[in-house]
């Protein structure tokens, strides 16, 4: 990673350490909740959540999609987005709205744009190209170094309009699509800075900070999952939540030269697993266990987890844990929420919800490092206890239109208790 690049991190690392919006925390009264007609429980599921926080009827908006994992872009652009900005402009004139609940039932994918009969028969004999190049290639001796260059540098270009033509860079998180749900237009290809994440503050971006609203997402493998996140959060709440704070590392704590090293996403965000586990340590408020070996947790090392956050078995969670009720944890690999629903999957966001975490976040496809919350920010926004979990999740994240989703209570403060009011606005 270029020098300057990663002294201008090292930067966003100060920032978030000094610095903290003023405004006042999220209310009941400013969230709406998404459910799906279509889906079994998805709207019982949400009248009983907004019963027990207290959030008004008028806030639940009824849509009818495909109760499926994934929908087209074209569905969501025909049955969800007119709905949601309808009841927006018609009930929340004055914009005080600032989250969305999406309930159990509703996608947490979307698929990129459909192609056209031309573009499917272009991708087909593009790929059929590949093969035959590849096939070549193979049958290629050892010293025809030249000529092998030629065929990777010719696969590759091919792979390049691949890509092209199916848009894959579109595809995004159900709910990560919904942060953008008041901007009328802006790029499907890729991700978009988040005005909200501390580490943009200083920057002139081109959406405006008050046309995002916050998203999470109250699902899991089953309605007892769901009802539990709920219960667990607002019994952690009236007590505290207690216990032991673990934070897997993959190296000692590195210093400036070996996060360089390690490039952007591995070296910089191993440092902020370690500031993660040292703000919480400062707190005083939960024991710390840092684990700075390669190997992860095993089974049996973590009772009473109150808190988690490691790296990387991918798509194979390691049961280490006896997570406390109301624990708050992520994992950082690749498409860890790529499912809630898969039988026999082991993905983490999934099998930790069906542990006991009441909150967890993690992506529904290759995301790269970069895009998931800052360790140090997330866990040190939450356990200063004066945000919700919807603001300390949005206020750590860089980017939206991608893959991200934030599963938990939206208003649950696990240590609240203790703090005021200061949040994302």
């Amino acid at each position: 990673m270029p020098k300057k690049r990663f002294c201008r991190l090292i930067g966003v690392l100060s920032l978030l350490l000094g610095w903290i919006p003023s405004a006042s925390a999220l209310g009941p009264e400013q969230v709406l909740v998404l459910a799906n007609k279509n889906a079994r429980a998805s709207v019982g599921l949400a009248r009983e959540y907004m019963r027990l926080r207290g959030i008004p009827a008028r806030n639940l908006l009824e849509l009818w999609i495909t109760d499926k994992e994934t929908c087209s872009r074209e569905e969501y652009e025909r049955k969800v987005v007119p709905r949601v900005r309808e009841y927006l402009k018609k009930q929340d004139p004055l914009w005080n709205i600032r989250c969305l609940v999406t309930v159990f039932g509703l996608p947490l994918k979307i698929a990129p744009p459909s192609l056209s009969r031309e573009e499917r028969r272009e991708v087909k004999s593009l790929r059929e190209k590949q093969k035959a190049l590849r096939e070549s290639l193979k049958a290629l001796a050892a010293e025809e170094k030249k000529e092998k260059a030629r065929l990777q540098k010719e696969i590759a270009r091919l792979g390049g309009r691949i890509l092209t033509l199916t848009k894959t860079d579109y595809r995004s998180s159900f709910d990560s699509e919904l942060t953008l749900i008041r901007v009328q237009d802006y790029p499907l290809k890729g991700w978009i800075p988040n005005p909200l994440f501390l580490g943009f503050r200083k920057r002139k971006l081109s959406i405006p900070r008050d046309r995002v609203l916050m998203v999470s997402r109250l699902d899991g493998p089953s309605e007892d999952v769901v009802r539990r996140i709920v219960r667990d959060g607002l019994e952690a709440e009236k007590r505290g939540l207690s216990g032991t704070a673990y934070f897997d590392a993959r190296w000692p704590r590195p210093d400036k030269a070996h996060a360089k090293k390690t490039g952007m996403g591995y070296g910089f965000y191993d440092l902020s697993i370690h500031l993660a586990a040292e703000r919480v340590r400062k707190t005083g408020r939960l024991k710390v266990v840092v684990n700075d070996r390669p190997e992860l947790f095993q089974a049996g090392d973590c009772p009473d987890a109150a808190l988690y956050c490691g790296w990387y078995s991918l798509a194979r969670y390691v049961d280490a844990f006896d997570w406390r009720p109301g624990a708050v944890g992520f994992h950082i690999a690749s498409s860890e929420c790529a499912t809630m629903r898969g039988k026999n999957s082991q993905v983490w966001c999934k099998r930790m919800l069906e542990d006991g975490v009441a909150a967890t976040l993690g992506p529904v496809g290759e995301p790269y490092v970069q895009a998931f919350p800052l360790p140090e920010a997330f866990f040190g926004l939450l356990v200063e206890g004066r945000a919700t979990l919807a603001e300390c999740y949005m206020l750590s994240l860089p980017f939206l239109s991608w893959q991200m989703v934030l599963v938990g209570d939206p208003l649950y403060r696990p240590f609240g208790s203790q703090g005021g009011g200061r949040g994302a606005r």
